[in-house]
């Protein structure tokens, strides 16, 4: 993986990413196949022979749904030291994905050398727009928290703007304010609890906080706000107006591929890095689609070490846009999200809060 970390992340065009991930997600397949029963289960009933694949396109995939069904892990029970949940609603199962010390080591570094691309190499004051309580159980993360204390590594002076039951925490922002205003700092949340807890909230007490300098990265599910007709541009929008914020960036990810997100560019596009890959796939018979072709989402990652997550058909629709030539200069594909599939259960943190948890 050393040959990953010393490529910044949006640098390799097509030919030197497509070699290097289907080396790497090659190297897994075997990894699992070996180690994971199930998963050998599935890729001899499919009949796959990997030497005869060509790229990583031609992997069989996982439908992001059977890590709710089937416990997947490719080390020992005693070398899992982090156990990462989905979020579900009353009722629903969670996915759970086991992490040995390497894989979450890999998230990790994945994961500065991204968003270390966008804010710089310096730490900054973050106000993380959710409650403390959510990070409490070290050992056993939800979405939800794996994605703070993910994100927390990339501040200083932290400060929490909820109570536990989401109301603001004023003394705290009061005091993150006092330090803090007009400098720039990173915000970070989970796009619903943004909009309705921290936004809404501001907008009532009819106050305007200097973040002008701010950033904020947030991520999580649209549906909700999507029922409310409330865009990215709205969301963005209101922002501005409440508290000065320019810089918005919305990311992509999920707790089955920790560490490699999508982060959304100043042109408002998501991109894959070069730690993961995104291909739209067939509705009828999950060929690849076209660029500009609506299709359901695989995600690739080069990072589960652990457990077989590394080749995934995930519940949203997308649409590829184009590769190595967006307008903000970053290498590799860059795409959008267009929904839930049908019939596809909720998930994402943002989304499950939004449905009463």
């Amino acid at each position: 993986m050393d040959v990953f970390f010393d490529t910044a992340p949006y640098s390799p065009g097509k030919d030197e990413k497509g070699a290097l991930l289907s080396r790497r997600l090659f190297e897994l397949t075997r990894r699992h196949y070996e180690r994971c029963e199930p998963y050998r289960n599935i890729i001899d009933g499919l009949g796959f022979d990997l030497e005869k694949a060509g790229t990583y396109y031609d992997l069989p995939f996982l439908p992001v749904s059977l890590f709710k069904q089937l416990d997947l892990t490719s080390v020992p029970k005693e070398e899992i030291f982090k156990t990462m949940t989905s979020s579900g609603t009353t009722g629903q199962a969670v996915s759970r994905i086991y992490l040995d010390r390497e894989t979450a080591n890999l998230q990790q570094k994945a994961l500065s050398k991204i968003v270390s691309s966008f804010l710089g190499a310096s730490r900054l004051p973050m106000l993380i727009i959710d409650c403390p309580s959510v990070v409490k159980d070290r050992t056993m993360f939800s979405a939800r928290g794996a994605g703070i204390l993910g994100f927390s590594f990339f501040g200083t002076s932290r400060a929490y703007a909820l109570h536990d039951d989401m109301s603001l925490d004023m003394e705290s922002i009061t005091d993150f304010f006092e330090k803090f205003g007009g400098r720039r700092v990173l915000l970070f949340g989970f796009t619903f609890m943004v909009w309705q807890h921290f936004v809404h909230e501001i907008e009532k007490l009819d106050i305007k906080p200097d973040l002008s300098q701010g950033i904020l990265i947030h991520g999580g599910g649209w549906k909700k706000l999507a029922a409310d007709a409330v865009s990215p541009a709205v969301f963005k929008k209101r922002l501005y107006e409440t508290c000065g914020i320019r810089e918005v960036h919305d990311y992509y990810g999920m707790v089955e591929q920790t560490g490699a997100i999508y982060m959304e560019c100043e042109e408002g596009h998501l991109h894959a890095s070069v730690y993961s890959d995104v291909i739209t796939r067939d509705f009828h018979d999950f060929s690849v689609c076209g660029f500009g072709e609506t299709g359901i989402i695989e995600v690739v990652s080069a990072l589960p070490a652990s457990y077989p997550g590394h080749a995934l058909l995930t519940e949203d629709e997308g649409v590829v846009l184009g590769e190595d030539d967006c307008p903000c200069g970053r290498q590799g594909k860059y795409f959008k999200i267009q929904g839930r599939l049908k019939n596809a259960e909720i998930r994402g943190c943002s989304d499950t809060y939004a449905a009463g948890l």
